[in-house]
């Protein structure tokens, strides 16, 4: 048996690839256009694993996915190839637009196309997971609940009105062309191989080049945050029990304002690489000029994916902060860069 991961040599898609052979033999074909986040090293020691099939290309380039298709007949496909990061959509919004809504309408037509050559048994069987965020939904108020599966979609940047997008097409290709789809939407993820221009990445790199750490405007905006390999088990649940044409929302339930975090990624960077003079990297952090259209704040309610696929989130905050600090303090070189961007999500 075999499954089709779009987007598996990204954040995401990386960790995805290693937790699914952490629990499973079946083989991944694992389809990636090697963009500027997207890169080989995250998928390092993989390369002679005979499970592990790499493909360099476009999701948009409908022959190629069919030819995989017809090749690997894979029984599921994992969305995960998009365009993510604001600041970028911001300056530039025609590679989301392509990415984001063409790339999935192209993807969506060479499944359909796949799935009309199928057997009823096979194509019952099939599963589309559509990997989406929370912030289709917006922007929360301080006392606004938290986002459900229901929260009608407002998006606020061109990188969530083209995952918004994204979204509709892939309902609507369930509803009128019957692909078995299922979407999520997840909260801000933070761990390993996070291209750093993210918040994360961006605090720990500036503190330790002894850059400043620039927070957007007064940092009181407010995020969810949880551990990638937490996405990564609701991901595995969700295609292995959820409901066709459902949506699933991912969150930890971590709410914290950016400077609150930029705060204890600095408390962890203190213990763990002090400074040389000895004070903490607290000093380093500089407000600038907030990120137009800023959402202030995402919540998300997990509790339809806790109740139906009992999903729990395994990796405490502070924990997974721990690793992931560790794991950047230890490949902090040339090869990563000093980001640019300011340190918000």
């Amino acid at each position: 048996m075999t499954i089709l991961v779009t987007g598996g040599a990204g954040f995401i898609g990386s960790n995805f690839v290693r937790d699914w052979f952490d629990h499973s033999d079946e083989t991944i074909v694992n389809l990636d256009k090697l963009t500027y986040a997207g890169r080989l090293e995250n998928l390092d020691g993989l390369a002679d694993d005979p499970r592990h099939v790499f493909v360099r290309g476009d999701i948009a380039d409908r022959a190629l996915v069919g030819d995989l298709f017809a090749t690997h007949r894979p029984r599921a496909v994992i969305n995960l190839a998009a365009e993510s990061h604001v600041d970028r959509s911001i300056n530039d919004p025609s590679p989301f637009i392509a990415a984001n809504i063409d790339g999935t309408f192209q993807l969506l037509e060479a499944t359909r196309a796949y799935l009309a050559g199928l057997d009823a048994a096979a194509s019952a069987r099939f599963r589309f997971v559509h990997v989406s965020t929370d912030e289709v939904y917006g922007s929360l108020g301080s006392d606004d609940e938290a986002f459900r599966e229901t929260t009608p979609y407002r998006p606020n940047s061109p990188y969530s009105a083209s995952k918004a997008a994204a979204d509709h097409l892939v309902r609507a290709y369930f509803h009128t062309f019957g692909i078995p789809a299922i979407t999520t939407n997840c909260s801000n993820n933070f761990g390993p191989a996070q291209y750093p221009e993210k918040f994360i990445p961006v605090v720990i790199h500036n503190a330790v080049g002894g850059r400043p750490i620039p927070v957007y405007g007064n940092g009181l905006n407010v995020r969810d945050w949880l551990y990638v390999a937490d996405h990564c088990s609701a991901l595995r649940a969700v295609l292995d029990a959820g409901t066709p044409g459902e949506t699933y929302n991912v969150g930890a339930g971590c709410e914290l304002s950016n400077i609150e975090l930029a705060g204890r990624l600095c408390a962890a960077l203190d213990e763990m690489r002090p400074r040389a003079d000895g004070a903490s990297y607290r000093c380093q952090i500089e407000m600038v000029t907030d990120r137009p259209g800023h959402d202030f704040r995402y919540a998300v309610d997990s509790s339809k994916l806790k109740a139906e696929l009992g999903w729990q989130p395994a990796e405490g905050f502070d924990a997974g902060l721990r690793k992931t600090v560790a794991w950047y303090l230890a490949r902090h070189d040339a090869t990563w860069g000093a980001p640019e961007h300011a340190a918000g999500s």
